[in-house]
């Protein structure tokens, strides 16, 4: 069952400017430590790998029908890769209680993310499902860390 549906479209450009403008400031105050590494590693897409991201925690904080509020931040949505390097979302502090306040009881929420960008654009998708608890380990991202 879809228990949060989120989408966000995020100028590519706007993202590089602000790293420009602010340098680690930025990055420090919405990305993990993780999500900063992995987008550093990549110097000739910097500023779409940080726009990316931020189109997911837009999209999610979204499905979460919260936005930015009501104790969800920024940091507490992290784009994880599983090992097949599909995308995902690893929630903690208000994010994850959040989502467990959306779970169903008897239900294990996960987390679907798709990204991309083109032409100067990041789009994220986020959708957020339930599944019965005796179905609960599937191959996508969950609750907390995958």
């Amino acid at each position: 069952m879809i228990i949060g549906l989120g989408t966000d479209l995020c100028d590519i450009g706007r993202i590089e400017e602000t790293l420009k403008r602010f340098p680690g400031r930025f990055e420090e105050r919405l990305y993990t430590e993780q999500e900063r590494r992995r987008a550093e590693r990549r110097p000739f897409n910097r500023g779409g790998r940080y726009a990316q991201m931020f189109a997911a925690k837009e999209a999610c904080s979204k499905a979460l029908g919260t936005g930015f509020r009501k104790g969800v931040f920024w940091r507490d949505m992290e784009v994880v890769h599983l090992p097949s390097g599909k995308p995902t979302m690893s929630l903690a502090g208000g994010a994850l209680l959040r989502m467990q306040s959306l779970t169903p009881t008897g239900m294990v929420a996960h987390v679907e993310v798709s990204l991309t960008d083109e032409s100067g654009l990041a789009n994220a998708v986020v959708i957020i499902f339930a599944v019965p608890a005796s179905a609960g380990n599937l191959d996508t991202g969950n609750a907390g860390t995958p």
